[in-house]
């Protein structure tokens, strides 16, 4: 084997393979011929990647590693570690995209001659793109050696794909990979931050900055600016935000390292835009030793409000008449230790809107955080008098697990944007019950300046009032009657148990009865496309999540007639795909079995699989949760004949689970509207 060869782990084979990682341990144990492991531990091996592409393709197992998986399996398992390797992909994609003939050049030659080259050309296009010293250091000879077929393989991709769309997969892929090391604003956030720091009138924002980088995300969702300028504490994050941006845009790119607050990089500049997603409640943030800085124009802040100090630090980087948009915890807008600092923003128009968004639209995702907008007041002008606030966290329904694959965000950028791009205008917009409001800046001056959104705002109409909750009691009544229709009738009298001949999924697929595959998401390039998640299976809902947005992934896609079962929780729960469910992607956590019309009936597929003895025999369990194996799940050996009536009969109890579950949610709906009613005087107890 030769030296430096990447590894992939288990789960990396699994999904080369498109299997589970029970099957990669049954692999291991069955075939004597499987590649040994060359690395790891005990419980968690690693295994050449040459090795096992070929093992696989001479299994039949698979036919061709696709290019994707190859170079991320490469970087994955890179002696060095995935961040170094992240950063030689990028110098070798900034290459290909701004020197492409350079780096044909380059290429033609012996790996080792590769190795011997490349500095210089890279050296060349670094300078180019962010001069000396810059954020991303040459690597040497040495360094690139072990990376040369990883940035064969990257370039390859990029020709198919684009360099920055080959890159933002990467890091894409490595963010997933590692969520808890870097906190990320996602990119429907990001959008909606860059839009409101886009003047309603005038010229766009030429020159951003973000003082709090992290990955570049905010400054990337930045549309046609000239410059943009980054600041991040992490050297190795610095490094990959800086090719992020170059590989995204012409833009002229400056990321520096260093504490921002501590030791701010960009004194001198005044930007046309500050975009920043701050750490939260930061205690260590120098507040001993900034006592008497310049930037706490509106007051020093406590100890306790460390986010005070990033939006007195980005209204100090604005130009006069410049936005700067920055995601808080909701906290900060009621602390009491921070209500002097948010009188003064205030009186000083330098506060122009308090924007409450849904729970999951970052992290952490468990709350509704806020998004404050401020304008840097010009020299002689007039304070506005007057502060939007928009509530948008009603606007949308809550998330999953993570909240990111339930929030419909073109619908919560279009609530946010309705309401800013008048005020931003005219200082004035129509209200909206419920939504947004705006107030004039006196009202807030009391003894605890709270700018929750929701404090200030008029409880919603149209969903209020005795007229509305009568429409839904009468869809409760109808659903009601349908349910009392759709009730099972009486079984019938009790008989001894039938012992059919049984078969399992496994042995199905073997005999190409039915498909089997493993649910998860992938990427689109718009971002679009809806997804089958988890709790949509569970709750019997319509595809919910969305796509996120990069290089196309072909997402496993369902089909009318598809049978979906979880995998996670121990519920015995399958769906039958429906013709409005066909064609979302299907998420991370399902199985989708597709059964072959002329041997299978997909309600009875479904019905035999939902039985509780079922599950429990193809259940295994760990210290804090149910993992089902779909392949061991049995089902009778039935004529197709039988198996459709059988069918029949589970399509029935379907139908009666969903009204039973409409009903429940129109009776919720109408007993929180009662009390709500009664409680603000729209509904009388009469």
């Amino acid at each position: 084997m030769p030296e430096n060869t990447a590894e992939v782990t288990a789960a990396g084979i699994a999904r080369l393979a498109g299997v589970g990682r029970a099957a990669v341990s049954n692999w291991r144990r069955r075939h004597a011929d499987f590649p040994k492991p060359v690395g790891g531990t005990e419980t968690s091996p690693s295994f050449a990647l040459p090795e096992v592409e070929q093992w696989l393709r001479d299994q039949g197992k698979l036919a061709e590693v696709p290019l994707r998986e190859r170079v991320w399996q490469q970087l994955a398992g890179h002696p060095a570690g995935a961040v170094t390797a992240l950063r030689h992909a990028g110098c070798a994609l900034l290459l290909v995209r701004d020197r492409p003939r350079a780096w044909l050049k380059v290429a033609a030659v012996t790996d080792a001659q590769l190795a011997r080259v490349l500095p210089t050309a890279l050296a060349d296009v670094l300078v180019a793109r962010f001069g000396v010293p810059g954020p991303v250091n040459t690597p040497t000879a040495a360094d690139l050696l072990p990376s040369v077929p990883l940035l064969r393989a990257a370039a390859e991709l990029a020709a198919g794909t684009g360099a920055c769309e080959a890159f933002e997969f990467l890091l894409g892929r490595h963010l997933d990979a590692n969520p808890r090391q870097y906190t990320l604003t996602p990119q429907g956030p990001a959008e909606l931050m860059a839009a409101l720091a886009s003047p309603a009138a005038g010229p766009a924002a030429r020159t951003v900055l973000d003082p709090a980088s992290g990955t570049g995300s905010l400054l990337r969702a930045v549309r046609e600016p000239v410059a943009l300028h980054a600041q991040e504490s992490d050297p190795e994050l610095a490094a990959l935000t800086a090719l992020r941006l170059a590989l995204n845009s012409g833009a002229d790119v400056d990321v520096r390292t260093g504490d921002t607050l501590r030791a701010d990089a960009f004194g001198q500049l005044a930007a046309d835009a500050v975009l920043c997603h701050p750490p939260f409640n930061e205690r260590n943030w120098g507040h001993d030793e900034l006592a008497y800085d310049p930037r706490w124009e509106y007051g020093f802040p406590a100890r306790t409000e460390s986010e005070l100090a990033w939006v007195q630090h980005a209204l100090a980087h604005l130009r006069e008449g410049g936005t700067a948009v920055l995601l808080m915890p909701p906290a900060v807008a009621s602390r009491r230790s921070g209500r002097r600092i948010r009188a003064d923003l205030l009186r000083r128009g330098a506060l122009r809107a308090v924007i409450a968004l849904p729970a999951g639209a970052a992290p952490p995702y468990g709350i509704p955080l806020h998004l404050w907008v401020l304008r840097r007041p010009g020299a002689g002008q007039s304070p506005a008098p007057q502060v939007l606030l928009v509530d948008a966290a009603g606007g949308a329904a809550g998330g999953s697990e993570t909240g990111r694959e339930k929030l419909p965000w073109p619908a919560v950028q279009s609530m946010v944007l309705d309401a800013w791009v008048p005020f931003d205008r005219t200082g004035s917009a129509e209200e909206q019950p419920g939504i947004s409001r705006v107030l004039p800046v006196i009202e807030l001056l009391d003894d605890d300046v709270d700018l929750a959104p929701a404090r200030h705002l008029p409880p919603p109409s149209g969903d209020r009032g005795a007229a509305a909750l009568d429409v839904v009691r009468e869809k409760l009544a109808d659903t009601l009657r349908r349910t009392a229709e759709l009730t099972p009738p009486p079984a019938g009298p009790a008989t001894q148990p039938v012992r059919r001949p049984l078969t399992t999924v496994g042995e199905l697929a073997r005999a190409g009865a039915l498909l089997l595959r493993a649910g998860g998401v992938g990427a689109s390039p718009d971002g679009g496309g809806p997804v089958l998640t988890e709790h949509d299976v569970l709750a019997g809902t319509g595809p919910s999540g969305t796509l996120p947005e990069g290089p196309a992934e072909d997402p496993v896609r369902t089909e009318a007639g598809d049978v979906v079962v979880p995998v996670l929780g121990g519920g015995s729960v399958a769906r039958v795909v429906d013709e409005a469910t066909a064609g979302a992607a299907l998420g991370r956590n399902l199985h989708l079995l597709r059964p072959d019309p002329a041997a299978l009936d997909p309600w009875f597929l479904a019905g035999f699989l939902r039985g509780t003895a079922n599950h429990r025999q193809a259940s295994s369990y760990a210290s804090t949760s149910t993992r089902l194996d779909v392949r061991r799940l049995q089902l009778p050996r039935l004529p197709l004949a039988e198996q459709q009536q059988y069918g029949g009969r589970f399509r029935d109890l379907a139908r009666f689970e969903d009204a039973l579950r409409t009903a429940g949610r129109l009776g919720e709906q109408l007993v929180q509207g009662l009390y709500d009613g009664l409680t603000d005087g729209t509904v009388t107890p009469e």
